[in-house]
């Protein structure tokens, strides 16, 4: 007879990435001329010099996060050889919800046709993707699902103040996806996740519906110091954790990809984890900073051009308004 104990351990694998960026590419060029029709002035060099952004993508006015992700769902499908109607769970991480409720997840669920599975939404900002591909692991590993979609979908030129250049620069919209399904041999390693709502102020969007009226500021705010001096120590910290969980070294990270916000903290960290830059994997110059989108949306364009391969081991990190943080390492 077989008991719990005795069964062969169930791991979950990454089968299949997509992505899909909105039509509207706009460059630092683009902005700064926005921009200066409100006598705000900024420049091309300056955004690079701070950021390492030279353009990004927004969504059009009728672009809600929903469609944005059912176009990188579709294509991780198709690379996963999975139809929708195999798939078990769905969870969107999002900041930018089409609607206060239903979620992201259940309208995302209708756009594929299917119905019946769980689908819910994550909400941890540019933290996002990796809490929801921890979630997603959890249930696979313990039979609650077999094959998940896990996507990051953010229309953030939506909640952005365009009379702010130190935060309208650095945000676009674009959703990412991954199909992760049951096998035998281990895929995701290891993952580790932290909040710590001291911080909440230093990166936030505070506005609310009530009474059919926004309550309070219904725009970005950020304090730009404040987030990256966090973000480098935390983010160093959760990948030393999560390699140690794994038991793995430095010398295993084929590739990282830390969330796509400023190079100069994914250059920090890289160099903290004693990695070549080579082994960046940097979408930030032409993405900007899509919040939960940006992890999937790095994954897949490092998947299609061919730099990342079956059997490299990627080291996946977030961190974001919460203050979140955490990381994802995974065989692929």
């Amino acid at each position: 007879m077989t008991t719990a104990d005795s069964r062969a351990p169930r791991y979950a694998r990454v089968l299949g990435t997509g992505s899909y960026l909105p039509n509207q590419r706009v460059t630092n060029a683009d902005l700064a001329a926005r921009l200066a029709r409100d006598g705000i002035e900024t420049s091309d060099e300056w955004i690079v010099e701070r950021t390492g952004i030279r353009a990004r993508h927004f969504a059009e006015p009728d672009q809600p996060s929903s469609e944005l992700a059912l176009h990188a769902s579709r294509a991780a499908l198709e690379a996963a050889g999975v139809a929708p109607d195999e798939i078990d769970l769905i969870i969107v991480a999002t900041s930018t919800p089409d609607m206060v409720f239903p979620s992201t997840a259940c309208l995302l669920q209708q756009k594929l046709g299917i119905a019946g599975c769980a689908a819910f939404d994550v909400q941890a900002v540019c933290s996002g993707f990796v809490y929801a591909l921890t979630v997603a692991d959890a249930m696979i590993k313990s039979g609650a699902a077999s094959k998940a979609l896990v996507v990051g979908a953010e229309v953030f030129s939506r909640i952005l103040d365009f009379k702010d250049r130190t935060t309208c620069v650095l945000f676009g919209d674009g959703a990412g996806a991954v199909v992760l399904g049951a096998s035998d041999t281990p895929g995701l390693l290891a993952s580790q996740l932290h909040a710590d709502g001291r911080h909440v102020d230093i990166l936030c969007t505070p506005g609310t519906v009530s009474g059919g009226q926004v309550l309070g500021h219904p725009l970005l705010k950020m304090d730009g110091q404040a987030v990256f001096k966090l973000a480098v120590g935390v983010l160093e910290k959760v990948a030393r954790a999560v390699l140690d969980k794994a038991g793995r070294s430095e010398a295993d990270i084929d590739w990282l990809i830390p969330h796509q916000a400023n190079i100069r903290i994914m250059q920090g960290t890289a160099k903290k984890l004693k990695l070549p830059l080579d082994k960046l994997i940097v979408t930030v110059d032409q993405h900007g900073n899509t919040s939960a989108a940006s992890i999937p949306l790095a994954l897949d364009a490092a998947v299609r051009s061919g730099k990342i391969r079956a059997g490299d081991t990627v080291m996946l990190e977030g961190v974001g308004g919460g203050f979140t943080w955490g990381a994802v390492l995974l065989d692929l």
